[in-house]
């Protein structure tokens, strides 16, 4: 299986260049790189154009601003026939080996997940192999650590631009939740058949609130909470749980702290019933952009 990496980018050249210098040496002369460019241009086509050839297949392409936006105008640039799609940000990165062990283990996968490490070690917790995908374990499954054949992208009709960072909406995250509980709801059977990968299989990123002052941070928290809110609205979960959701945001600090601290839990609270309401509140939200 061909892979197809769609990378949504803003030009941040540091991280992006430690990117392609990773999948340089363990990339196949099939596989398909698209980095989608929504600012910043002409630098992603100089780096690109650096580290193209020797079997390094690298297109640049642009979009509206919106990481959904960007993914799917990736996808839909690549060349015509089947991939195994993967979707890094432009501060991920593969150790080495990484390519070789997706292949392996997902040579007969239609849709898994695979765990994603930061510097303060995995962002979630995978189920174990077997276990089915259902609207409560695919909260452990981030952009970033999807798996997904390029039929059953387009068959779900890829991610909703609404959602997640940058998209022009106040609904700032939760986009691969969102297509993975539309898997859930069209596709049982691949629900069923959902490939959870060893933990040995990971790709590296950074944290969320990496970089951040103390109020981007809190802003951020607020912004994803609310695309999260959205989506416990949108698909059919238990009132009971809704309300759990929304009103848990406020310990989200105590349950991260090596990266928040405890009153930023408010922020996620905040967030996540603003998204439950459909509603901002005092003000008008802007997209996320780091």
């Amino acid at each position: 299986m061909n892979l197809g990496l769609v990378v949504s980018t803003l030009g941040r050249a540091e991280p992006l260049e430690r990117l392609l210098r990773s999948l340089s040496r363990q990339v196949h002369p099939d596989d398909r790189l698209v980095l989608v460019a929504q600012d910043h241009l002409a630098e992603v086509e100089a780096l690109a154009g650096r580290f193209r050839g020797d079997g390094f297949a690298i297109d640049v392409t642009t979009s509206p601003r919106g990481a959904s936006r960007g993914r799917n105008a990736g996808v839909a640039a690549l060349p015509p026939g089947e991939r195994l799609l993967h979707f890094p940000n432009d501060t991920t990165w593969f150790p080495d080996g990484c390519l070789d062990a997706i292949r392996s283990a997902a040579s007969g996968l239609e849709a898994g997940a695979l765990t994603v490490v930061d510097e303060h070690g995995p962002k979630f917790s995978l189920p174990g192999h077997g276990a089915p995908l259902d609207r409560w374990n695919v909260w452990n499954v981030i952009e970033m650590g999807l798996l997904i054949r390029r039929s059953v992208f387009d068959e779900l009709g890829g991610f909703d631009p609404g959602l997640g960072t940058g998209a022009p909406t106040p609904w700032q995250a939760g986009e691969a939740t969102d297509l993975l509980l539309r898997l859930v709801e069209r596709r049982p059977d691949l629900a069923r058949a959902f490939d959870w990968l060893p933990p040995a299989v990971s790709v590296g990123g950074i944290a969320d609130p990496s970089g951040l002052s103390p109020a981007e941070r809190r802003r951020k928290l607020r912004a994803y909470g609310r695309g999260l809110g959205r989506l416990v609205m949108r698909h059919p979960y238990p009132w009971w749980w809704r309300f759990a959701f929304v009103f848990g945001g406020l310990a989200f600090g105590l349950r991260h702290r090596s990266t928040n601290t405890v009153a930023d839990g408010w922020w996620v609270f905040l967030g996540r019933g603003e998204g439950a309401l459909g509603r901002t509140v005092g003000g008008r939200a802007t997209a996320v952009t780091r």
